[in-house]
């Protein structure tokens, strides 16, 4: 079965790119031609490319791994956080914070006293003995850190790959990754250099149906990324309770063994002695 099907790529206007003033022409063999004064991206190779970005992320999850899915501008703010939320996967959808992979150490401070404020706000007695204004002034940073950090708060650790909606707006995050050897899956419009990403998909990262669709398809495979992981550790772990079984029955064997062998030397012995 098709991971999308060109009908949906059609519909969700994934075939659109720029005006053709406004283009990279490292893109050129993605084209499929223009019109109107706008490009139309080939969907043939647009499905082609999906297929890849899709096996990637399925196994990068299958074997353990975390998606960060990055897109700040409106149109993928909504497709972002619904599709990363969807599959428990960190997001970052309004401000990419300099230093946010490269700096991690620091963006987990901010994240302990993002959880710090959270529990404070929650406690029954959490303000006791602070002034209104200081207690404004708290909201306020609370509110501040969770618009920027609340879809990473639960990321302990750097993401195994990041999947990206615009790579000249996040250009910050791609330079990032890059500098970690964190692999970028990203939509590639006509105006966007395919030299930055390692998992393209030629398509429109301006229209929301299609941000949508295209983030749908790369949560999917986050989805069946973790089948794979819980099929895979529940076949180990039969085999680790077979091997115990096993183990264990050879254990009986050997002491059955040993028992026989008691008593064929036991008999023995009272046949001498009654000699």
């Amino acid at each position: 079965m098709a991971v999308v099907t060109m009908r949906e790529l059609l519909d969700a206007g994934v075939h659109f790119g720029h005006q053709t003033r406004r283009w990279n022409p490292k893109m050129r063999r993605f084209i499929f031609t223009d019109r109107n004064g706008i490009y139309i991206i080939d969907l043939q190779q647009t499905l082609t490319f999906i297929d890849e970005a899709y096996e990637f992320v399925k196994e990068t999850v299958a074997h353990g791994g975390t998606i960060l899915f990055v897109g700040t501008k409106k149109q993928a703010q909504e497709a972002v956080s619904t599709e990363a939320t969807r599959v428990g996967m960190p997001f970052v959808n309004h401000r990419w914070l300099g230093g946010m992979l490269t700096n991690f150490q620091t963006v987990a401070k901010r994240l302990h006293r993002m959880k710090e404020l959270q529990a404070m706000d929650a406690a029954e007695n959490g303000y006791e003995g602070r002034t209104k204004k200081e207690i404004l002034m708290l909201t306020r940073e609370r509110t501040k850190l969770e618009r920027v950090l609340g879809g990473i708060a639960d990321m302990n650790k750097l993401p195994s790959a990041m999947w990206v909606i615009d790579t000249n707006k996040e250009h910050i995050a791609i330079s990032e990754a890059h500098k970690l050897n964190i692999p970028v899956v990203a939509i590639l419009d006509t105006n966007c250099d395919p030299d930055v990403v390692n998992f393209p998909i030629p398509g429109n990262d301006d229209a929301i149906r299609a941000t949508a669709l295209l983030s749908r398809v790369i949560s999917t495979a986050v989805e069946e990324g973790k089948k794979a992981r819980e099929e895979r550790q529940l076949a180990a772990a039969k085999e680790a309770a077979g091997d115990s079984v096993k183990e264990d029955a050879e254990k009986v064997e050997v002491a059955a063994k040993v028992e026989a062998t008691e008593e064929v030397a036991a008999k023995a012995t009272e046949e001498k002695t009654a000699e």
